[in-house]
């Protein structure tokens, strides 16, 4: 059985992988042989996916941050829809990454229409008050959407999609991490020391936008306590060289890792993060945190004006219980001196980090239970032509 999967960005390619290990899995238990081809990136190739384009690095956040990336973003939706059209799968996976992934979905349902199309992870429509037709476009040519929030579920289920809610798989990936005190072992942090972990960017348009505010920030905290260390986990390792150079310009005491991401998050006492996926691996991990996210002045005014959008809240924790769990500081908010002062509480006022671990809590019971990407990966088999009666459950 032939699986075509698109996604695309750091985020897309981990939950990329984590599902191709799932059905490699379950299919596994069956006697299904699998062949998975991808847009995707470096972690779903190790996970067992042929890739037709490399799209880790390919993506941004906003109308005019998104215009680098316009000839790109089409070449590798051409790329995905030849190959489609050559060599047609048994069924199509579509993760996040909305604009290739509705020209990819808008296409099989012209074009290929008994291939069954799976959303997994859909964008975060429901969490901004924006584009419905997008909405709706997904709704049409989605056949099952397989939801990771409570929230999302409900509101794709309301616009009348066939909706799974399967809960989030970083349940699944955090469940290996290490200890708070053998990551801080594995990494040299003395029990005196302050860690905290500093995310600045996954996108090149957030070493703009983010990064200066971040370590300007940083600097300030290092001069108020000079028992911190910073720790730097790259998304990318293209990013090494332009954050060690502002990492001197700043003159932070600093640790730039590749690949030790989850010993950065256990370790940590604090994190200062761009909004994304990392919140919740944070957040699961009982690392307090302050989040952060801006773009252009224009990008913003254009959104607000003329799109007539707003938003709730941006960082994954807060979604999904709809309430400001974390400190999340957006657009003309985001300054270092607003990311001093929350950082500061959190890291010496006792009954706030208390109250920071009891929310997460909350957040944790409503992300599902353990064995999310399992239960994905038997939805999505199901779906294959000529397994139904194979014996597969739903694992719900």
């Amino acid at each position: 059985m032939r699986i075509f999967i698109s996604t695309g960005e750091v985020s897309g390619d981990l939950q990329g992988s984590l599902l191709i290990s799932a059905l490699k899995r379950q299919a596994g238990a069956i006697g299904l042989e699998l062949e998975i081809v991808a847009l995707g990136g470096e972690k779903m190739v190790e996970a067992g996916a042929v890739l037709l384009g490399n799209t880790s690095s390919i993506g941004s956040m906003g109308i005019l941050e998104g215009l680098p990336y316009l000839l790109p973003t089409l070449q590798v939706q051409r790329q995905a829809i030849a190959s489609l059209k050559q060599n047609p799968p048994d069924l199509v996976i579509l993760i996040d990454y909305m604009s290739p992934n509705l020209g990819i979905g808008t296409y099989m349902k012209r074009h290929l229409p008994d291939v069954p199309v799976v959303y997994y992870i859909a964008p975060q429509e429901w969490a901004w008050s924006i584009n419905v037709r997008n909405t709706n476009r997904i709704v049409g040519f989605t056949d099952k959407l397989l939801a990771i929030f409570p929230q999302e579920a409900r509101y794709f289920r309301e616009k009348g999609a066939e909706v799974s809610w399967v809960g989030h798989p970083l349940l699944d990936r955090m469940q290996d991490a290490p200890s708070r005190e053998a990551a801080r072992a594995t990494l040299g942090i003395a029990p005196e020391e302050i860690a905290i972990a500093l995310l600045p960017a996954s996108r090149h348009q957030e070493l703009k936008y983010l990064l200066p505010i971040i370590f300007e920030a940083a600097q300030t905290i290092q001069a108020k306590l000079p028992k911190v260390r910073f720790w730097i986990p790259l998304s990318l390792e293209v990013y090494r060289q332009p954050i060690e150079k502002a990492i001197k310009r700043y003159g932070l005491r600093a640790t730039v890792l590749l690949a030790q991401q989850k010993e950065v998050f256990a370790a940590a006492d604090l994190a200062i993060s761009k909004s994304g996926t990392v919140n919740l691996e944070l957040a699961l991990l009982n690392v307090p945190q302050v989040v952060v996210y801006r773009l252009s002045s224009l990008t913003a005014w254009i959104a607000r004006k003329i799109l007539q959008g707003s938003i709730s809240f941006a960082s994954p924790p807060n979604l999904v219980v709809m309430k400001p769990i974390v400190p999340e500081f957006l657009q003309e908010e985001a300054t270092a001196e607003n990311i001093i002062q929350a950082a500061m509480e959190l890291l010496l006022n006792p009954s706030r980090r208390e109250q920071t671990l009891l929310d997460y809590e909350e957040m944790r019971r409503c992300l599902g239970e353990v064995g999310v990407c399992d239960r994905a990966a038997l939805e999505i088999l199901q779906m294959l032509p000529r397994t139904g009666d194979w014996g597969l459950g739903t694992g719900d």
